[in-house]
């Protein structure tokens, strides 16, 4: 509004200056490119986002398997660590020696971390796989995915819109020194005198 108002106030102004109908048109396209070119970009990053992160869901969610492991013993108490693949904080307590058998019917044998709070020989808890029964780390779900997108989405937009005012202001900022110098120009042709009458003739 406030580039419009701009605009309509120099439209016939006497003391109009081609510098100040030029700053109330580029707040004008600039406030347009904010407004339209900004949404967009993010539109299309979000999309690009979501479509390389749900190929990636789909492609972890192939190449990782969920395995049923038995504790052998209890090894050590470890804590909390979060996953940075998930949007939930993976509750990792105790660490055992576990025995499971991989997708592809090997048996395995090892240390493992569990979220079980008292394990015992005997009990049950699952692990994430590669087919060939090492650990992997759980997949990325499909609802952590989309938020990443809708992060970025975001992120992009706000990007294009700060670069646009940065732009904006870095050429006023040029604008408002061309006018500074002129005006230096101008009262030097004028003299120390300050055009006093008479002075020069």
């Amino acid at each position: 509004m406030r580039a419009i108002s701009g605009l309509w106030r120099w439209r016939h102004n006497p003391l109009r200056r081609g510098t100040d109908l030029a700053e109330a048109w580029m707040a004008l396209v600039v406030l347009l490119v904010i407004g339209v070119a900004a949404p967009v970009i993010g539109a299309l990053v979000g999309s690009a986002a979501q479509s390389a992160l749900q190929r990636s869901v789909r492609e972890e969610h192939q190449a990782r398997h969920r395995v049923t492991a038995t504790v052998v013993k209890r090894l050590e108490r470890v804590q909390p660590d979060p996953d940075p693949d998930t949007s939930l904080t993976r509750n990792v307590r105790s660490r055992v020696l576990a025995d499971w058998t991989a997708p592809d019917g090997t048996a395995h044998h090892g240390p493992v971390t569990t979220s079980l709070n008292s394990p015992r020989k005997g009990d049950h808890f699952t692990l994430w796989t590669d087919p060939y029964g090492r650990i992997v780390a759980r997949p990325l779900d499909s609802a952590t995915a989309t938020t990443h997108a809708v992060l970025a989405g975001f992120g992009a937009a706000l990007l294009t819109a700060g670069l646009v005012d940065g732009g904006r202001r870095f050429v006023l900022w040029r604008m408002v020194r061309g006018r500074y110098a002129r005006w230096d120009r101008a009262w030097e042709r004028a003299g120390p005198d300050w055009g006093r009458t008479g002075t020069g003739s």
